[in-house]
């Protein structure tokens, strides 16, 4: 899969790119308590590939500043949906954002066709409705390997 970089096109946008993107997705989701279909779809084609191609800059700056940009820049507004409210019986550890965005880029580089890009990837994943069980922190769907989860996701459900 090669995707050339919207500002650099001697720049290839890499795997890391991508899971900085998912991390960010993850980490803004949670603040403003909204799924990440929501984040992902609310910033659209057009906004992914541009943070696709700034990854390898907005990586070192504040998270916070980047959650709160993307906020502001893409008008995302709050929801009610709590990743984090689970059944403390059954959840010892919540997955951090940082985690959940590894769980994703894996999923959608394992799950690409070679006529995709990491945009269409980002879209076609996140609006999967496996997301709702892979998010469902009560159950270990998360935590699967990743080719069991790519291999759910190809058969439409765990």
């Amino acid at each position: 899969m090669d995707m050339k970089n919207k500002y650099f096109p001697d720049e290839e946008i890499r795997k890391d790119d991508l899971f900085f993107v998912c991390n960010m997705i993850e980490r803004v989701a949670r603040h403003i308590h909204q799924r990440n279909r929501y984040v992902v779809n609310a910033i659209g084609k057009n906004g992914l590939y541009h943070l696709l191609s700034v990854a390898n800059v907005l990586h070192a700056e504040n998270p916070l500043k980047v959650e709160n940009d993307w906020i502001r820049n893409y008008h995302l507004q709050s929801g009610d949906f709590d990743i984090t409210d689970v059944d403390q019986e059954l959840v010892e550890k919540i997955p951090t954002a940082r985690d959940m965005g590894n769980v994703y880029r894996r999923l959608i580089v394992d799950t690409m066709n070679s006529e995709e890009n990491y945009v269409d990837g980002i879209l076609r994943v996140y609006n999967n409705e496996i997301c709702d069980v892979i998010d469902n922190y009560n159950c270990s769907a998360y935590y699967e390997p990743s080719y069991v989860i790519a291999r759910a996701y190809e058969e439409g459900g765990f």
